[in-house]
C-alpha cells in the first residue's frame, strides 16, 4: 500500500508539471507602427532617394578654355610715295592707316590724300601709298592702298615714268621711292649712260626684288 501511495502521488506531481506548462498565457497585441510621410524634395533640386533611383550622374567633360589673345602681335606693312619716310614698317596688330602715316613721318605737303581711307585698320603685308601716279585706289594689299592718281613724268595718270627724263621729283612720287633712291637712281643713269631696260633698275643700290617687282610695271626705259 505504501509503494502504491508513493507511485499515485508521482503521477499525481507529473500530472500537475503537465497542466502547469500547458496552461494558457496572456499574448500583447503588436503595437500599431505608422508609415511615414513621404519627403517631397523640392522642385529643381533632386533628394537622396531620387539620385539612386535615377543612378550617378553621368561624368561632364570640361570645356576646353579659349586660347587666350596673343598679345604683342604685329603687322608688316608697305608705306610709299607722298610721305617723308617711305618703307617697310612694322606696326601692332589693329594699327590703323592713319598710325601708318604718321610712322612713316607723315604725308608731304601738298599731297593728294583724296580716296585713302585713313580709319581702316591695316592688314600685314599691304601697301599704303600716297598721292602716286597711275597707281589707282584701291584696298589692302601690293599695288593698293590708297595712292591718289596725278600726273608725273611729264605723262598722264597711268603713263610710265622715263628712267632716262625723270627728275628726282617725279621719281620720289613712285611707290617706296624717296629722295635718296630718286637720286640713287639719278647716279646710276648718269654713270652707265642711261637705262636700257627696266630690268637694269635691279642694279641701283636700294632696289630689292619687292621694290622692283613694285615698281617695274610703273617705269619705263
Amino acid at each position: 500500500m505504501a509503494a502504491l501511495t508513493v507511485v499515485l502521488l508521482l503521477a499525481a506531481g507529473l500530472a500537475g508539471g503537465y497542466f502547469w506548462m500547458g496552461r494558457p498565457e496572456p499574448v500583447h497585441a503588436p503595437e500599431l507602427v505608422r508609415a511615414a510621410p513621404a519627403t517631397v524634395a523640392p522642385a529643381g533640386r533632386a533628394g537622396p532617394e531620387v539620385r539612386e533611383e535615377a543612378g550617378p550622374l553621368p561624368a561632364v567633360a570640361p570645356v576646353p578654355s579659349a586660347p587666350p589673345a596673343s598679345s604683342g602681335a604685329k603687322v608688316v606693312v608697305d608705306v610709299g610715295g607722298k610721305v617723308l619716310r617711305p618703307g617697310v614698317l612694322t606696326l601692332p596688330a589693329g594699327a590703323r592707316v592713319a598710325d601708318a602715316l604718321r610712322a612713316a613721318g607723315g604725308v608731304r605737303s601738298g599731297a593728294d590724300l583724296t580716296g585713302i581711307n585713313r580709319a581702316r585698320v591695316l592688314s600685314d603685308g599691304e601697301q599704303v601709298l600716297v598721292d602716286v601716279p597711275g597707281v589707282q585706289v584701291g584696298g589692302p594689299g601690293p599695288g593698293g592702298g590708297g595712292g591718289a592718281g596725278g600726273a608725273g613724268g611729264g605723262g598722264t595718270p597711268g603713263t610710265p615714268v622715263s628712267l632716262n627724263t625723270a627728275t628726282v621729283e617725279q621719281l620720289d612720287t613712285l611707290p617706296g621711292v624717296g629722295p635718296v633712291l630718286a637720286q640713287h637712281i639719278i647716279d646710276h643713269r648718269t654713270e652707265h649712260g642711261g637705262f636700257r631696260s627696266v630690268s637694269e633698275l635691279r642694279e641701283v643700290s636700294g632696289i630689292g626684288e619687292r621694290r622692283f617687282a613694285d615698281l617695274e610695271p610703273l617705269v619705263r626705259p
